[in-house]
């Protein structure tokens, strides 16, 4: 007998069909300067987040680059952590449709509102917040 969740030789492991965390399109901001570039541009308030978003001129990367953020005020880490897993999701479905191609994204959880937020009405905060951003 085999312990559980041991391979079995000769038997394929089971596939899931399961989309990327991130969008291939997507690329997460890692640097603090580019985060600090964000927050020096435009900037869109919805119910359930803070969208900064930013075109880059001068590096040449191509493609949507997208961070995430939440302050200690949001709640402890599980609190923060749920906030941001929220976001991403967020951003994986909308950005790649509605984003555009050279533009930086930073996402700001707000306190006792990113977390409670019904999911349908974040996407519709983004697609709002990216329509207000982008016609400025």
């Amino acid at each position: 007998m085999t312990p559980p969740g041991a391979d079995v030789a000769g038997s394929a492991p089971e596939v899931t069909n399961r989309p990327p965390a991130v969008s291939s399109c997507l690329h997460t901001l890692t640097k603090r300067a580019d985060f600090l570039r964000a927050a020096r541009a435009q900037r869109q308030g919805t119910a359930g987040f803070m969208l900064q978003a930013r075109k880059r001129h001068d590096d040449g990367i191509a493609g949507i680059r997208v961070g995430f953020t939440c302050s200690k005020k949001v709640g402890n880490a599980v609190a923060r952590n749920r906030a941001k897993r929220r976001l991403r999701e967020v951003a994986r479905q909308v950005l790649p449709a509605c984003g555009r191609d050279g533009w930086d994204y930073v996402l700001i959880g707000r306190r006792d509102a990113t977390a409670t937020r019904p999911f349908e009405a974040l996407r519709d905060d983004l697609r709002q917040a990216l329509r207000k951003v982008h016609a400025q």
